[in-house]
């Protein structure tokens, strides 16, 4: 499985199926990932107009520069089948499934990705799978919903629907989330998945916007859904390793290089000592500030784990 980082997969921004000018702007937005949403921003009596809006969009845009999932609607309605029926044939890179409280419901959907595939002629797992985790029924399951299905290349967290299903408030401070949220954390992290942290609603706080996106990274969530592109550049500028990281993260990695000259796994670095955890944390500060352009540097698994 490839490294969640090196995917540049931090700012995930929703877009409204069911709006022509968002749709356009896509190709301009800053954001690593769109999310065009035919759920929840779509009114009902707007769900066909949509599809086919999406569908004819995503079909159009050939010279891609950021991946392009679809939110579906959920599969135990009467619409989110005939979503995947039409705009799979146009081509996303995958489906963001709301309501994924068991991984019967992913594996459900894995099943009818494969069998469109198969009508299409295309490689069997080209589609790949966001769920969405939004109950508590669905933070019991995280675990097992990880797993469930090689095309699951991420566990996404949906605080709104969340604290509707357990019948709490929603507050900007978050305390209310923590536990959820370091579920799902660490499933996706056992599973060797990133995990995309909830929206932040209130487009108009910034400041507590910031405050969120610093708490979650902390954390160890390496993406955030997002619902306005002025959201984008404080995401991109808090998950980058700053400077100083950097520099340490190097130093590092050269003193790791000259004890294994040595013949030892391990050295001291400012009077600290750097073994394999330590080596671990720089190697992936580094792969994350190169594949963001922030430096040019070679690193191979050889360096970061010893010579087999």
């Amino acid at each position: 499985m490839s490294d969640p980082v090196l995917s540049l997969r931090r700012s995930l921004l929703y877009v409204p199926g069911n709006m022509p000018s968002m749709l356009q702007n896509i190709p301009v937005f800053n954001c690593d990932t769109v999310f065009i949403d035919l759920e929840d921003a779509v009114p009902l009596n707007e769900k066909d107009a949509a599809r086919s809006l999406v569908s004819k969009f995503v079909a159009s845009y050939k010279d891609r520069n950021k991946e392009v999932f679809i939110r579906i609607n959920a599969l135990d309605t009467e619409w989110g089948y005939g979503d995947l029926l039409s705009v799979l044939p146009s081509l996303p890179d995958g489906i963001r499934l709301p309501k994924a409280d068991t991984p019967e419901i992913v594996e459900r959907l894995d099943t009818m990705l494969t069998e469109m595939e198969e009508t299409l002629g295309l490689k069997i797992g080209t589609f790949k799978i966001i769920p969405s985790i939004e109950s508590a029924m669905g933070v019991i399951n995280c675990i097992k919903i990880a797993r469930c299905s090689s095309r699951v290349i991420a566990l996404a967290f949906g605080a709104e629907d969340f604290t509707a299903d357990m019948e709490i408030e929603r507050t900007k401070k978050g305390d209310e989330l923590f536990s959820a949220r370091t579920r799902v954390l660490w499933a996706a992290k056992a599973a060797g998945i990133q995990a995309v942290d909830t929206i932040f609603a209130d487009v108009g706080d910034m400041d507590s916007f910031r405050t969120e996106v610093e708490l979650v990274k902390r954390l160890g969530f390496t993406g955030k859904s997002l619902v306005n592109p002025r959201q984008v550049d404080v995401v991109h500028e808090v998950f980058a390793p700053k400077p100083k990281e950097i520099e340490y993260a190097k130093q590092v990695i050269e003193a790791i290089i000259r004890a294994r000259e040595m013949g030892t796994g391990v050295i001291a670095l400012n009077g600290k000592m750097i073994d394999a955890p330590v080596v671990k944390r720089a190697a992936r500060v580094i792969k994350t500030a190169v594949s963001q352009g922030l430096l040019d540097y070679e690193l191979d698994d050889e360096v970061i784990y010893g010579a087999k």
